[in-house]
């Protein structure tokens, strides 16, 4: 035990070095350097029949071009107001309407789009028309001209909504976020359509292909592909008992991650899958491209159905669950935690 003095002069050290703005690492030092993560953000589910209806009305209330991008983020309910649904990532849902155009522009947050309904719009990313469908996943690299359009009016037109996860918050910490607005609404088509996917998504390169950046230079990866290397696994393969079936999207062109700073992934679970439990250093955004479960996460119960976003903790333990075949995509900043070599996961023993 300290004496009162003893206390008195300890406070009276502290509130003189505070003077000097320095502060005792002492009193801090078990919360900077915890035994385990802190949990700065909690798992929560966002589900989509419920959000709709609010992004439509968003469409009637203004356009595409007057909130160049007509978004509605999914905020962590941890950490109000950042804009952050992990420490390091941003989730939003964007809507685009019938003879919309979201005016192009470029910066240097890395962006993912994942196409949750609609078939009518497309994306052009550095002058490649790219085309959505649903459960689609695209690249729109830092820095690099993007501009979405949905030119099908009348019949045949749609609303079409995608998930968009950026690495904001982490470039915001760094002091790295740059923007820059296109001299013109729709940037000039410079590629042929499909041009990335015919030139790196058949397992094959141009020949003198020279790797100079980090990103895939596969900029679409259409579901319907993914869907089917997942179900030929589910027929031929072992199930993972965490896992199911799950694949990572890659760059063909060096085997690493598709995004520097952002891991993707889908997954497949049979009707029926009980998952075990498991957890990891960096936290985890999935969405739902089809199917219903559960996903238990640090033993909280969340079911979960087509089209709805869950967020899981760093460090938080996750077991899935599925009562008819699911697949889920998911997102987070594991190629940090693997590049810095602070990755480390624990899984229950089979």
């Amino acid at each position: 035990m300290h004496s009162i003095s003893s206390l008195d002069a300890r406070t009276a050290f502290n509130q003189d070095i505070a003077a000097d703005r320095l502060v005792p690492l002492w009193d801090q030092l078990h919360s900077l350097v915890p035994r385990e993560p802190a949990r700065t953000i909690q798992a929560a589910l966002w589900r989509y029949r419920e959000l709709r209806p609010h992004l439509m009305r968003a469409g009637r209330l203004l356009t595409a071009a007057e909130a160049v991008r007509r978004v509605l983020v999914m905020e962590n309910p941890a950490i109000p107001g950042r804009a952050s649904i992990t420490q390091s990532l941003y989730a939003g849902l964007q809507l685009i309407l019938p003879g919309e155009v979201a005016p192009s522009h470029r910066h240097t947050q890395s962006a993912l789009r994942l196409v949750i309904e609609g078939r009518s719009a497309h994306t052009v990313v550095d002058g490649e028309r790219i085309p959505m469908a649903p459960g689609d996943f695209i690249i729109t690299p830092s820095w690099t001209w993007h501009d979405h359009g949905n030119h099908q009016e009348g019949e045949g037109g749609e609303p079409v909504v995608w998930l968009d996860g950026l690495d904001i918050p982490l470039l915001g910490f760094l002091g790295a976020q740059f923007a820059e607005e296109h001299a013109s609404e729709e940037q000039p088509l410079t590629q042929a359509d499909g041009s990335s996917l015919a030139r790196y998504g058949s397992g094959l390169l141009p020949v003198r292909h020279r790797v100079r950046s980090p990103v895939s230079p596969l900029s679409h990866y259409p579901y319907e592909r993914t869907r089917e290397a997942l179900h030929a696994l589910l027929r031929n393969g072992e199930l993972d008992p965490w896992d199911g079936i799950k694949l990572r999207y890659a760059n063909p062109a060096t085997g690493g991650w598709a995004m520097p700073s952002i891991a993707t992934c889908m997954q497949l679970l049979p009707g029926g899958f009980q998952g075990r439990t498991w957890r990891s250093t960096d936290a985890t955004v999935y969405s739902v491209v089809e199917g219903r479960g559960d996903a238990i996460i640090g033993g909280q119960r969340f079911a979960f159905e087509p089209k709805d976003t869950f967020v899981v903790p760093s460090w938080a333990g996750l077991s899935l669950h599925a009562s008819e075949d699911a697949t889920l995509f998911s997102f987070s900043d594991r190629p940090l935690h693997e590049a810095l070599g602070l990755l480390r996961e624990s899984r229950e023993p089979v």
